[in-house]
């Protein structure tokens, strides 16, 4: 790793010693007594240009933030919604932090069924694009800032090479991105435990499918899908024919946010770590691919969405919040806050 760049930088971020291995602080973030803490939400159901719908969770803060508070939108994770440990996280930390904060779901996701024959995938842009000009016009908000999680992240940052300068954003930090989508579908399906992964995603996503679709209602082939047995299978077979990509090739190809890196002009922090079992260090960028607005950060240790850096096993205490959180305030600071 290059760090003569301050666009790549090495991360502060040093596992707990009763938690170093990948897998574990992979897994131990979703175990229920690891994160107790809930923010009240209200919902709102997000009306699509397309004629489609999609939910959106606003965080319900006791103090009320004032409309010149900054928003913190964030972008979860795959088959994820607010319900996760790091969007749960993130929202406390945004509250504590006196801002309005919401989890924009992916179609599909969030408890909410999207009435269109689609779901969502990794390049999908048009609702975060959408959801901001919605916010924009509102004039209820301050600063507005982005995260995304894992494929979330990846989201965000093909959004973000996109618009450019003229994205509403002041600022992002994006968590654990799959920046090469081909090489995060071959580490998932390389022999070993990261396969345990792939194998709990897709069964979730086939899970989803059918309560969607049966074998006569869906827009793509039905057996085909439900014996995939990799993402580049699922991708191949479902993915791609329901959201008009030629192939799997085709789909991560033209997704994979690492194409749009060097085209962001919004202040952007990406954190990925080395031992990311749903990557390979190879998905890692050469500091060329950055755009002078990109920091990113890189830890040798701390799993996929994990980060615990201290703490008990029956109390941990999580690097990732406090670590946005300092990334993002200063960039929409709010005179008087």
């Amino acid at each position: 790793m290059d760090t003569t760049d301050n666009r790549i930088i090495r991360s502060g971020f040093r596992p707990a010693r009763w938690l170093k291995h990948r897998h574990l602080q992979t897994i131990y973030p979703s175990l229920p007594w690891v994160y107790r803490k809930r923010v009240e939400l209200r919902r709102e159901i997000l009306e699509l240009p397309d004629g489609d719908a999609t939910a959106v969770d606003w965080v319900v803060n006791a103090d009320r933030p004032p409309p010149t508070a900054p928003l913190l939108i964030i972008l979860h994770g795959l088959e994820s919604s607010a319900e996760s440990t790091y969007a749960r996280m993130t929202m406390r930390a945004a509250a504590d932090a006196g801002w309005h904060c919401c989890v924009l779901h992916f179609r599909d996701c969030g408890d909410y069924s999207n009435r269109l024959p689609r779901r969502y995938h990794a390049g999908e842009t048009n609702d975060i694009r959408y959801f901001l000009s919605r916010v924009q016009k509102s004039e209820r908000y301050g600063p507005v800032a982005a995260v995304g999680f894992s494929l979330g992240g990846n989201v965000l940052l093909k959004y973000l090479g996109e618009a450019a300068d003229t994205t509403p954003l002041r600022a992002a930090v994006a968590v654990c991105v799959p920046l090469n989508l081909h090489l995060c579908a071959e580490a998932l399906d390389t022999p070993g435990f990261s396969r345990f992964y792939q194998w709990y995603l897709i069964r979730r996503m086939k899970n989803s499918l059918r309560q969607k679709f049966d074998r006569h209602t869906a827009a793509f082939d039905w057996d085909r899908a439900m014996a995939a047995r990799s993402f580049a299978e699922f991708d191949d077979a479902v993915t791609a024919p329901l959201h008009g990509f030629d192939g799997m090739d085709d789909y991560y190809d033209r997704c994979s946010s690492q194409r749009f890196l060097k085209s962001i002009e919004k202040p952007t922090l990406i954190v990925n770590a080395i031992d990311d079992p749903f990557m390979t260090p190879g998905v890692i960028p050469h500091r060329e691919r950055l755009s002078h607005a990109v920091c990113l950060e890189i830890s040798e240790a701390g799993g996929h969405v994990g980060f615990i850096d201290g703490g008990t096993p029956l109390k941990p205490h999580f690097y990732l919040p406090g670590r946005i959180m300092e990334f993002l305030r200063p960039k929409v600071a709010v005179p008087g806050m």
